[in-house]
């Protein structure tokens, strides 16, 4: 567990790195917190969870650093795994 996300219960927009899906440029993200917070581990041993393996997609094709300084939130309702270098910076919507 690390400290909480200084952006958890916030929106920020969103620049991926690779899109997918809901997950596109400029798109409101409701950040939740760090992705070890709310899992309890590392996204790395989040074996057969969906947010995670599209994250880890998206990291191979993209070059986005390996890591834990990923933020979980939702894009409407369905959850994606962020990192943080992704988030537009100073904006909060």
């Amino acid at each position: 567990m690390r400290e909480q996300s200084p952006l958890a219960g916030r929106t920020v927009k969103v620049h991926p790195v690779v899109p997918y899906e809901n997950l596109q440029e400029g798109v409101e993200y409701r950040v939740e917190d760090w992705w070890i917070n709310v899992y309890g581990k590392s996204w790395t041993q989040a074996d057969g969870n969906p947010a995670a393996m599209i994250y880890a997609i998206r990291m191979a094709k993209g070059g986005l650093p390996f890591g834990d300084d990923v933020l979980y939130g939702k894009c409407g309702y369905l959850g994606y795994l962020v990192h943080i270098s992704e988030i537009e910076e100073g904006v909060a919507v």
